[in-house]
């Protein structure tokens, strides 16, 4: 038999505590009294944003975070509990980049504020590609966070969809997005460590895949297909089919509509 190390918890599913918040009343100061001078909330997080994008997620910590502001890693809980903290107050930091369309513009067309909103969010996933693993670990509920969502439903709602159906689009689109720049994001990447440009690696990435046995068929449809969709360069083409993909869900959105 297998010893158990952990003690079992007993409590029902109901009453286990769900993850904290940052923004979590009681939590959201900016500093305690007698914290060291030279610092602030507002500094911590965007060097916090600075770090994460220059060495990623993997080796973000308190102390690496400490020793870029010059300070002791204690310093630094002067202002957070815990390093999630950070990382939460990093996400939303991330969202307040985003330039959100005014809803209640009468002479605005939603489609057009919803792309806005989909080629933005897009960039901010490339820009930060740390940012999507910790994007579902949170409650997400930070200032900036909350201001996007709700314009998103706002511009949506003015689609004309049932109200059962509004959350359904935004899922469809703005998952979509995340997906979109999760992947480009970790496609940039992987060009970063090899050294070569992003048509370098795109041409050698097809013709190491061709070598592989039974792929010769399949790579010659795909090299057919990457053809029609044109684009002198990867980035025009990753464009492209971003934009194509979004007027199809943007489409599928005025059909519901026209469905009644």
């Amino acid at each position: 038999m297998v010893k158990e190390d952990r003690p079992k918890d007993d409590r029902p599913k109901d009453d286990r505590p769900v993850r904290g918040s940052v923004w979590r009343t009681g939590k959201e100061r900016r500093g305690r009294g007698g914290q060291p001078s030279g610092l602030d909330r507002d500094r911590i997080t965007a060097n916090s944003v600075t770090l994460l994008d220059a060495e990623g997620l993997d080796r973000f910590s308190m102390r690496r975070l400490a020793a870029e502001l010059n300070v002791t890693a204690m310093s630094l809980y002067w202002y957070v509990d815990t390093k999630d903290d950070l990382l939460e107050l990093a996400l939303d930091a991330a969202f307040g980049e985003l330039p959100l369309p005014d809803p209640e513009d009468g002479a605005a067309d939603w489609r057009e504020q919803l792309r806005t909103l989909a080629v933005d969010y897009r960039a901010m996933m490339v820009r930060h590609p740390w940012l999507s693993p910790i994007a579902g670990r949170f409650l997400n509920i930070g200032p900036n966070s909350l201001a996007f969502s709700r314009v998103v439903q706002q511009v949506v709602g003015r689609a004309g969809l049932p109200a059962h159906g509004v959350t359904g689009a935004i899922s469809a689109v703005f998952q979509f997005v995340y997906g979109y720049g999760t992947i480009e994001g970790h496609f940039h990447a992987r060009i970063a460590d090899t050294g070569l440009s992003a048509e370098e690696y795109f041409q050698q990435s097809l013709t190491v895949a061709s070598e592989v046995a039974g792929t010769s068929e399949v790579m010659r449809e795909s090299r057919a297909l990457m053809d029609a969709r044109g684009g002198d360069t990867v980035q025009e083409m990753l464009d492209r089919d971003f934009a194509f993909a979004l007027d199809l869900l943007i489409a599928g959105i005025e059909a519901m509509v026209a469905r009644g």
